[in-house]
């Protein structure tokens, strides 16, 4: 993997660049649609492709492990052939799988052992087992096997987790650097910045997190229900630690307004299910605001979904027909407004890129959040 970095905000800590993986280029800032188990829900490939434009979608080390199972995807070459997503993937590790399913896992030094939410099976994952897994799917940036701590999280807690954290980073790096790609392409590992919300942490784990020299480095623990402030307090922290010649990714992170904040912080990539899932419940992100779809007011309103924001299925339907669908629980609706919202967020990244380059963004970045977040 190569990272390029092109452009850096003159009010800001904004940067534009580009990373070049086996699979393709990908403009950064980015946003990547979350395909948890080798699918971004409700979407075809062809709209992730043609309408959306995404340069690069995640697959869930967890869920794609217990479903279809390495057996199946190694049999199709990788998860790019099994899914026909000819562009990168980004796989996490299934860290934060394992920290959601607290109720039914033991983390121990070697690993964590868990129970399968679909079966109740028992399953454990190593730092080792986790790198080997990945491989296996076959993603082009992979991610190291981690543990994210809850909000709010005692201190010493957090301390004992994060030193885990870099002990099994030393364990995933080495069994990486012993093994390698299955398909015929190189993968890149990026480390995972932990240490809750405590400043000491956040540092010492930034630092260590850089000292492994990977080609890029990712930041974990964060939007798991903190304030929004303490977020880009801790994102900002570790920011101006790692280092700028390599991309920096908040994982799991967020809405329109998250994500430009950070992007002013120095992020490069994020990843959230909150665009797909909003669609499903008919909340839509648009170029004028944040629209419920199910209210009375869209019931006669034959507008397109959004007219400025271009793509098909936001000029094509229209809001009352799409509120007709959501009304009536027909598929088309959920499938609708998770290709609207994931090009709108998509348009959101592009847009601020070229205000990075312009040297602007810092000046359209407090319009675009008070624009896009209010409510229709």
């Amino acid at each position: 993997m190569k990272f390029d970095l092109l452009a850096n905000d003159k009010q800001s800590k904004a940067r534009a660049g580009e990373i070049t993986t086996a699979h393709g280029k990908i403009q950064t800032p980015i946003f990547m649609p979350v395909g948890t188990a080798a699918t971004v829900k409700a979407v075809h490939q062809r709209e992730l492709y043609d309408d959306i434009n995404a340069q690069i979608i995640l697959g869930n080390t967890y869920h794609l492990y217990l479903r279809p199972g390495l057996e199946v995807l190694e049999g199709a070459g990788g998860l790019h052939k099994f899914n026909g997503w000819n562009r990168p993937i980004l796989t996490d590790s299934g860290g934060y799988q394992v920290y959601s399913l607290s109720g039914t896992r033991k983390i121990v030094e070697e690993g964590v052992k868990f129970k399968s939410h679909i079966d109740g099976s028992t399953h454990f994952f190593s730092p080792e087992g986790v790198m080997d897994i990945q491989r296996t799917i076959g993603a082009d940036i992979i991610m190291a096997f981690d543990e994210c701590t809850p909000y709010p999280c005692e201190y010493n807690y957090a301390k004992r987790s994060t030193e885990m954290t870099h002990r099994w980073l030393k364990r995933c790096c080495d069994r990486f650097d012993s093994t390698t790609g299955k398909y015929g392409y190189d993968q890149t590992l990026f480390p995972i910045v932990q240490g809750s919300t405590y400043k000491d942490l956040r540092i010492q784990s930034a630092e260590t997190i850089a000292s492994f020299n990977r080609e890029g480095n990712a930041i974990g623990g964060l939007s798991v229900g903190e304030p929004a402030e303490m977020m880009y307090e801790m994102t900002e922290l570790v920011c101006d630690i790692l280092p700028k010649d390599k991309p920096r990714y908040l994982m799991g992170v967020g809405t329109p307004a998250n994500i430009l904040e950070n992007i002013a912080l120095g992020v490069d990539m994020f990843d959230c299910v909150l665009p797909t899932r909003n669609a499903r419940n008919g909340m839509l992100f648009t170029t004028q605001g944040i629209i419920n779809i199910r209210n009375e007011r869209w019931k006669k309103d034959f507008s397109p979904i959004d007219e400025t924001l271009g793509g098909y299925a936001s000029t094509f339907y229209s809001k009352a027909y799409l509120r007709h669908l959501v009304h009536s629980n027909e598929m088309l609706g959920s499938q609708i407004s998770s290709v609207h919202n994931l090009t709108f967020y998509l348009w959101l990244v592009k847009q601020a890129r070229e205000k990075i380059i312009e040297g602007t963004y810092l000046e359209w970045k407090d319009k675009m959040v008070k624009q896009v977040m209010q409510r229709l």
